[in-house]
């Protein structure tokens, strides 16, 4: 029974710590909780928990705070994720469906993140190169340039100009008019439905065998475009929000503000372990789990989204960065709820 009052006095000791963010005595413990032992035991007990490195005394006070490995067990073992209230949930799905473009949800998927958690909120783009192609758009621009307008299965839009010089001979290439132009798109569409990234070079090489030899220079080139535009990897990007509540006295940082923000800043270190992090569910990195040195005082709690079916590999991740002294709970039910009615907004 020991080792179970142990772990309750650990949860006692989390909840009072994130609660008051003051340390938390054996006395205090004794007041607020029904531990059913002494205050002699709870001292007993808080000894061991520190001797276990899952509390430490932050100074000559008698109150424990819980340290990274303390807060990891509460996680793992202790912490009980509150579902969200039905209000919120209608609140979460109406605000997110008013959405006009991609921007737009995920710009208000992260305002929710941060309303929802009083932290930051983190909202990657969906990745190029796990997206498919939904549609592809020619568009003329003047006689020589070419806008090829790539629209993912994810709502991500995406264009990129193709330079197509106007032949000498018209019987040596072809002329952007809008017939070839509507012939190609059709083809490239179709070859394109229901096919990964790792399909469309071969689904678009076959049209490019089937087409008039002076469509294939054309052709290839456009196929190419779409491709690499799926393919590239300095597109990713994210939204941050709620980075104003860094400022509020609940979010205090031992090391101060400067570090978290200049990690904040580091988008590409933070995309980086964003997909570290990509996991089935709801992962949590606390404290030194984070391989940023400006997060080693600070928690991100993350969860894909946009899988589409059941058990379907995200398109990309989002999450929210606090203090290691967070509501674990509150946090990850938020969201984890962001993340599955976004999954449901977004285009499949």
């Amino acid at each position: 029974m020991s080792e179970e009052r142990r772990l309750e006095v650990l949860r006692a000791i989390v909840e009072d710590y994130v609660s008051t963010r003051e340390p938390v005595g054996s006395r205090v413990l004794t007041e607020r909780h029904r531990l059913g032992v002494s205050p002699a035991t709870i001292r007993n007990d808080m000894a061991a928990l520190e001797e276990a490195g899952l509390i430490a005394q932050p100074h000559t006070s008698a109150g424990r705070i819980p340290t990274d490995k303390g807060y990891r067990l509460f996680v793992d073992r202790l912490a009980e994720v509150r579902p969200l209230t039905s209000p919120q949930k209608r609140a979460i799905e109406t605000f997110l469906s008013e959405a006009v473009d991609l921007d737009d949800v995920l710009t208000r998927a992260g305002r929710l993140i941060a309303q929802l958690t009083g932290q930051v909120a983190v909202v990657q783009y969906p990745s190029l190169r796990r997206s498919g192609l939904r549609h592809l758009e020619l568009v003329p621009v003047g006689a020589e340039r070419l806008l090829v307008v790539v629209i993912t299965d994810t709502g991500r839009v995406e264009q990129r100009y193709l330079e197509v010089p106007r032949p000498a001979d018209p019987d040596d290439g072809p002329v952007l008019d809008d017939v070839t132009l509507g012939e190609l798109r059709a083809r490239l569409n179709a070859a394109a439905a229901g096919k990964g990234l790792t399909d469309l070079p071969v689904a678009f090489a076959r049209v490019v065998e089937r087409l008039d030899p002076t469509l294939v220079g054309l052709a290839t080139a456009v196929a190419e475009t779409v491709v690499e535009t799926l393919g590239e990897e300095n597109e990713e990007r994210i939204v941050l929000a709620g980075t104003a509540n860094l400022a509020r006295a609940s979010m205090r940082f031992e090391q101060g503000l400067s570090p978290v923000l200049e990690a904040l800043e580091e988008q590409v270190v933070l995309l980086g372990l964003l997909t570290e992090m990509a996991v089935d569910g709801v992962a949590v990195r606390i404290g030194h789990e984070n391989r940023l040195e400006g997060l080693a005082q600070a928690s991100v709690v993350t969860s894909g989204y946009g899988s589409g079916d059941e058990g379907g590999d995200p398109v990309a991740i989002l999450g929210s960065i606090g203090p290691t002294r967070m509501d674990y709970p509150g946090t990850i039910a938020s969201v984890r709820a962001v993340a599955r009615y976004l999954s449901r907004v977004l285009p499949h």
